[in-house]
């Protein structure tokens, strides 16, 4: 398997065009392609700079000529999570020409897409970037060839690696951000470069406050790491 992380400008895509005319960005949450049809049903949260420019990106995606449907799944403040279906691009044909596949979530952002694609063989994924070369523009980010081992890793831990995830998830906003600067400060290292007084002053809040965020968002990732844990192989 050869496993290809690209950085894409497709000049068809509703979604780079978009985000390269307005502030929004895109993460794939599900996508599944009808061969039949040749579309691509996806899911996807859309966060804009501010809710102007989300309005302003999702009713320039519903116009979109490669568009065929758009539906607002539901929206809060400038953000919005989002059920579209797109036809087949000329990027997808030819990794789809080649039996290449999808092999993680896309990222949008500034008119390029972060996508990560896998072939069987070396020499199917050189004649699919060949083919892409003609009317896209992208870079090869990273190259991998994972073997059975890694592969086998991968999968019997996804379980432990999505229970990290849920806990950044689980996070409050306050939280997130006080852990955050925590870190980069050094109220962690030793001996810290950071204290409470310091936290409550980028923050503007008393040192109770900030020292109750911490407590809360470590408690909150502590316990996933320890669920995490019990999930590894």
């Amino acid at each position: 398997m050869i496993d290809l992380t690209m950085d894409m400008e497709q000049y068809d895509c509703p979604f780079i065009d978009t985000s390269d005319d307005y502030g929004v960005a895109y993460s794939a949450v599900h996508w599944d392609f009808d061969r039949a049809r040749e579309e691509l049903d996806t899911r996807l949260v859309v966060e804009g700079d501010d809710r102007t420019e989300l309005e302003h990106g999702l009713r320039a995606l519903r116009e979109h000529d490669n568009m065929h449907d758009c539906s607002l799944l539901s929206k809060r403040d400038n953000v919005a999570h989002i059920r579209t279906t797109i036809g087949q691009t000329e990027a997808m044909e030819a990794i789809r020409n080649h039996d290449g596949y999808i092999t993680g979530p896309f990222y949008i952002e500034d008119g390029h897409e972060l996508w990560h694609v896998g072939f069987d063989h070396e020499d199917v994924a050189e004649g699919a970037l060949s083919e892409l070369e003609w009317n896209n523009e992208f870079d090869v980010v990273s190259r991998e060839t994972p073997d059975l081992p890694d592969l086998q890793n991968l999968v019997q831990n996804a379980g432990a690696a999505m229970t990290l995830i849920d806990g950044c998830r689980d996070l409050s906003d306050v939280e997130r951000e006080t852990l955050e600067h925590a870190v980069r400060d050094g109220y962690f290292q030793s001996p810290r470069s950071a204290t409470l007084g310091t936290l409550a002053d980028e923050f503007g809040v008393s040192k109770p406050a900030v020292s109750k965020n911490l407590r809360r968002g470590q408690r909150k990732m502590i316990q996933r790491v320890v669920d995490a844990l019990e999930l590894l192989d």
